[in-house]
């Protein structure tokens, strides 16, 4: 059993099964542990599907750009053009302030707004916040249901919502990468899924990703579950919520993917946007991607999700080595199911590790943290 393989065992008492992958250049070690579900009738495999959760946000991010990249959008073009709905925001007078306590945005939101989170919505570390409420209160918790409204229903609901800041103020969490869906199937003329089918998935190999599992796959689904008082609760079951196309194809977390198809999209970025040396996105435009955009002062307000590190387009940006596997320039994501994805551009190293159990903050388990540690030494 190899020393990846021994890691995943060792935490399958505390999860059903895991799929790691470390890759350095050519040479991908992977490992597969434990079920697929908790009472252990389907073994665990590298193949096995996983809801990457928010894993979609820097897929959704990279079709921007190539949209950017084709001429159809630039970063500083006003969403409006494309998302009328938002044409003429307003912003609570103080974050703390009553909802209808506004005043209008000072200026209007740009493509650049929504890929830095920094749109004026979003989650805030406080919940509790008028605006915020308001918002899980229109379009829900995104950790507790599917979006259940259609792309332009949803667009009309959150319009009514105030923004929490003024556009390019303040990072905010989840919401900015769900409007960027609606703004790419806008743009492209084309629903969400098919556009990332034809621009990336199929350019990539990437023929286990998608929003929905086809029923002949379903028996390399997982199940997902949730923690809680007296063990792990089903969540969701592979006939379950991605066995049919989602009324809102969620460009924040919607997607269903594997080990290797994440492998292939971080690749992408690794080798400046090519894939079997054919161009997909511009340099320049992945060079942006995972480059930290945030000021100190933001990356600090927004500790408790990026835990003072920074955040590109779609995810976050290593600046300060604080931990062994934490390396300026470290680029990727967590998932709220159990997910985490990560590049290294100035090793190429990547890290893939695809979990069942939805996590209960937005800090790294145990698993991922000991998993970026065996991949450090030769990452770092």
């Amino acid at each position: 059993m190899s020393e990846l393989s021994e890691l995943l065992t060792r935490h399958t008492g505390d999860l059903p099964g895991a799929v790691a992958l470390v890759a350095h250049g050519d040479h991908v070690e992977a490992a597969a542990a434990g079920s697929a579900d908790a009472p252990g009738t389907v073994p665990m495999a590298r193949d096995s599907l996983f809801r990457i959760a928010s894993l979609t946000k820097p897929i959704t991010a990279a079709a921007v750009l190539l949209l950017v990249d084709d001429g159809d959008l630039a970063l500083d073009d006003p969403i409006a053009r494309w998302l009328p709905e938002l044409a003429s925001p307003v912003v609570v007078r103080t974050p703390g302030g009553p909802v209808d306590d506004v005043v209008p945005a000072v200026r209007p939101i740009t493509v650049a707004d929504l890929l830095t989170f920094r749109c004026g919505y979003g989650l805030a570390a406080d919940l509790t916040l008028p605006a915020v409420d308001l918002l899980l209160q229109v379009l829900g918790h995104p950790a507790a249901s599917p979006r259940a409204l259609a792309p332009d229903a949803w667009l009309a609901a959150l319009a009514q919502v105030p923004l929490l800041h003024q556009p390019g103020a303040a990072w905010l969490y989840d919401t900015a990468s769900d409007i960027q869906g609606v703004l790419i199937a806008r743009v492209a003329g084309r629903p969400l899924p098919e556009f990332l089918a034809e621009r990336l998935f199929e350019p990539l190999g990437m023929a286990d990703t998608g929003f929905t599992v086809p029923t002949a796959a379903l028996g390399r689904f997982t199940s997902a579950y949730r923690r809680g008082e007296e063990g792990l609760r089903l969540i969701d079951s592979p006939e379950g919520r991605w066995s049919a196309p989602p009324p809102f194809p969620s460009g924040a977390g919607g997607l269903v993917s594997t080990a290797d198809d994440l492998l292939a999209f971080a690749r992408l970025l690794r080798d400046g946007g090519t894939a079997d040396g054919h161009r997909l996105l511009a340099r320049e435009s992945v060079h942006r991607m995972t480059t930290d955009h945030l000021t100190p002062a933001q990356r600090q307000a927004a500790r408790l999700f990026l835990h003072g590190q920074g955040w590109g387009f779609g995810g976050s940006v290593d600046v300060d080595p604080t931990e062994p596997w934490e390396v300026p320039g470290r680029y990727g994501w967590l998932g709220g199911a159990g997910t985490a994805l990560h590049l290294v551009p100035s090793t190429g190293t990547i890290t893939v590790l695809l979990t069942q159990v939805e996590l209960t903050s937005p800090a790294p388990t145990p698993l991922m943290t000991e998993f970026w540690t065996h991949a450090a030494p030769s990452g770092s």
